[in-house]
């Protein structure tokens, strides 16, 4: 199968290394924090429960910043599934590595991650979009599209506002937020050729001091 990559210029290539760098920054410092945090998301669960419903035994999933590898790659492999996790954030996928020794994990930057067409059963990204700046996301959808199999399945969650590179605090930790509305997501999604065949609005607070109750949105998408 052909290799597919992102045409990103030097300017977007540089964009892209900084927004990395700090992605990476910010989960380095949070670890395991984060974890407890979103653990109680039975949001994410249920997300998890729909495409378990929708796997063959053995399935090849693709989990893009995978973090602590709970409860997503760890519940995939209890199911019998094949994962490979990636993330930018070395602190996170040791711990990963450490947590699910049946999965694989790679640090790598998914934007720079060779994705071959028809390579995996599903796809995961939870909430690994928001410090992309929105053409990347856009584009990035539309590879992991791609990279799907005939018939599978993409699911994703985000905070579903409508914000361009604004500065925040994150449990504690400075990040720079981009995000779309719901409905502009949805059509994103769509757009990479992608049919949104279950979705759930939540609001949900993080097991975090400093935490306040933030939108959630989990898409539940199938290839066309």
């Amino acid at each position: 199968m052909p290799e597919i990559r992102s045409p990103r210029g030097k300017g977007a290539d540089l964009a892209g290394e900084d927004d990395g760098r700090r992605a990476a920054a910010v989960f380095d410092a949070l670890g395991s924090g984060y974890e407890k945090a979103f653990a109680h998301s039975e949001a994410h669960r249920r997300s998890l429960e729909w495409l378990l419903g929708r796997l063959a035994p053995g399935s090849f999933v693709l989990d893009v910043g995978s973090g602590t590898g709970r409860p997503t790659a760890a519940t995939l492999v209890a199911s019998g599934h094949d994962v490979l996790g990636v993330d930018v954030s070395p602190v996170m996928v040791g711990i990963a590595g450490r947590q699910v020794p049946g999965a694989s994990f790679e640090c790598v930057d998914v934007r720079d991650l060779p994705l071959d067409e028809g390579s995996f059963h599903a796809v995961c990204v939870y909430f690994s979009l928001l410090q992309m700046d929105r053409a990347e996301q856009s584009r990035l959808i539309g590879r992991l599209a791609r990279a799907l199999l005939p018939g599978g399945s993409l699911v994703l969650a985000t905070v579903p506002l409508d914000v361009e590179g604004v500065d925040a605090v994150f449990m504690g930790q400075p990040v720079r937020v981009t995000s779309f509305a719901g409905e502009d997501l949805v059509e994103v999604v769509r757009a990479a050729g992608l049919t949104v065949l279950a979705e759930e609005d939540t609001l949900f607070t993080p097991d975090h001091p400093e935490a306040v109750p933030e939108p959630h949105l989990f898409l539940c998408c199938g290839r066309n």
